[in-house]
């Protein structure tokens, strides 16, 4: 098994690690998936090469509704809480006192305070494809965006997945998933950098040198053996196997994992998100993985998910709310201005939001439970229109009243931004047939 050791770069979880790829089973999924199978499904699916990205950020737990972009200021006192709304820079519209820097940036994102159609499971399933985990789980499940995006579209670079996980390893497992692939299999799993595969981050001696004396090696084995194959299959080995060393061999990814590569003042910005609070089994707010997805996609990821912070608030919510959204607030802002100071918002699409909202009713233990009835989501960048804050829930916060915005809305929305139809498009299940992405359509008040 041979791996390529990189450059040393510290994670989210305080481990120091190696930066690396491996050419025998890259960490694709449980399954060690190699990289050439990997590139020899992308040709098959046929790929292009434009390149718009979506940074799909699950606040994992169920983020409390009325307590971020929909502050209930007219309710009573056990369902109000105890935040006061801010106004932004776009007139009318006012978000939670904990987000002063995103109220600075309104214009340049929209509040969705009407999402609905969450089944209320504890875990990210809808936020990462649109449906139920139910949904075709005979066949495998629906894959996630990124799994089918990497399918449809392909990678950008040979050097670079165009489907990247971030997220964290978390007790209630879960919260830690990145997007499965589903039907489509284990070859359009994202790549996971601090996943399973981190311990194979050693070269065990082999520098880039000796990598490129064994590709020679390689070359010439291969070579013999396509001379001996009348099936011509070798010949398709060779190209695979090429791709899959190019990945090892170019500083692409390598180097948008390396936080040490950034400017220290744009690191700054962001923060580190520490002290890690409200944890407990879910993710910690890893400020830095949010820099890290912009480094991806600048590299050339198509899709990018994470999970940041730990949500289910069933007691002291009002003092997550002030850790997690402080942070958050710090953190997503340098990202969209990060991404405006470059000239890629328009083509980088974000989205934040959760598994479902929070019950208005405060709780004995100064929390909100679980509410599936309705929920909310922050978007911005993808050439979308901004500066909006869409639909409404009624008073106390209990259910849209104005606009409904089905989950399989805000993914379709996240296509969209990617340049694909979700009309027309669709693929094939194991059995052949043609599966659309989505059922619904993008939300119109964003595109149009």
């Amino acid at each position: 098994m041979l791996t390529i050791k990189g450059p040393a770069s510290r994670y989210c979880d305080g481990h120091n690690r190696r930066s690396f790829l491996k050419v025998g089973a890259l960490s694709f999924g449980a399954g060690g998936l190699s990289l050439a199978d990997l590139y020899r499904a992308e040709a098959a699916s046929g790929s292009t090469k434009s390149h718009k990205s979506v940074i799909n950020i699950f606040l994992a737990g169920g983020p409390p509704h009325q307590d971020m972009w929909d502050i209930k200021t007219e309710a009573p006192s056990e369902v109000r809480g105890e935040f006061q709304p801010i106004s932004t820079n776009v007139p009318g519209i006012q978000i939670c006192e904990v987000f002063p820097k995103l109220a600075t940036l309104m214009d340049k994102a929209a509040v969705i305070r009407s999402v609905v159609g969450c089944r209320g499971g504890h875990d990210g399933v809808q936020c990462l494809t649109g449906w139920d985990g139910n949904s075709l789980r005979n066949l495998g499940g629906r894959p996630s965006i990124g799994s089918a995006v990497a399918q449809i579209q392909g990678p950008v670079d040979p050097s670079v997945p165009p489907f990247v996980g971030l997220a964290a390893k978390t007790r209630h497992v879960p919260w830690s998933d990145s997007g499965q692939a589903g039907f489509l299999g284990s070859a359009y799993s994202p790549f996971k950098p601090d996943g399973p595969g981190m311990q194979n981050m050693t070269l065990k001696g082999i520098s880039f040198d000796r990598l490129a004396d064994r590709r020679s090696l390689l070359t010439e084995l291969d070579t013999m053996r396509r001379d001996i194959d009348i099936s011509g299959t070798m010949e398709g080995m060779d190209a695979f196997g090429q791709r899959a060393l190019d990945v090892l061999t170019s500083s692409k990814l390598v180097d948008a994992l390396d936080l040490t590569k950034e400017d220290p003042k744009i690191v700054a910005r962001y923060g580190d998100g520490k002290p890690y609070k409200y944890q407990y089994d879910g993710a910690p707010t890893c400020n830095d993985q949010l820099l890290m997805a912009r480094r991806l996609v600048e590299a050339g990821v198509r899709v990018v998910s994470l999970s940041y912070g730990r949500w289910d608030s069933h007691s002291e919510n009002f003092d997550m709310v002030r850790d997690h959204g402080g942070k958050l607030d710090q953190c997503l802002s340098a990202l969209v201005t990060d991404l405006d100071e470059r000239g890629m918002l328009d083509d980088v699409a974000i989205v934040v939001w959760g598994e479902f909202g929070r019950t208005p009713k405060i709780n004995a233990k100064a929390g909100r439970d679980h509410w599936s009835k309705v929920s909310c989501a922050w978007m911005a960048g993808g050439g979308l229109k901004t500066g909006q804050a869409i639909g409404a829930t009624n008073r106390l916060g209990e259910e849209a009243v104005e606009r409904p915005v089905d989950m399989q809305e805000v993914v379709a929305t996240l296509y969209h931004t990617l340049g694909i139809d979700t009309h027309s498009t669709t693929i094939a299940d194991p059995t052949g047939r043609p599966q659309f992405l989505v059922d619904s359509d993008p939300i119109a008040e964003l595109i149009s």
